[in-house]
């Protein structure tokens, strides 16, 4: 063998011995550290999605209903971005 083989082999040698500390390491964890789970928001309890489920199930009688109506006109507002107090005086 001359030089350059071997220069190649050591070298494979080199990076390959550098990709396995370098994938033990990062799968070692730190001593004393503590993991922890990432933490959840509980969903909050709305009101109003409770009352589009039940209009939901209403099927087309919910088109009559006048509480299907108005959580359906409070529905639009907030996707809308708009304020619900001042929109009511008859402002559409």
């Amino acid at each position: 063998m001359d030089g350059s083989v071997l220069a190649r082999i050591a070298a494979i040698i080199f990076v390959s011995v550098a990709i396995t500390a370098a994938v033990m390491e990062t799968g070692r964890e730190e001593e004393g550290q503590v993991v922890r789970p990432p933490l959840v928001a509980a969903p909050e309890v709305d009101g109003l999605r409770a009352e589009q489920r039940r209009c939901q199930e209403l099927g087309e009688a919910a088109a009559s209903d006048p509480d299907c109506l108005a959580v359906w006109a409070e529905t639009r507002d907030r996707f809308l971005g708009r304020d619900t107090g001042s929109d009511e005086a008859g402002g559409e």
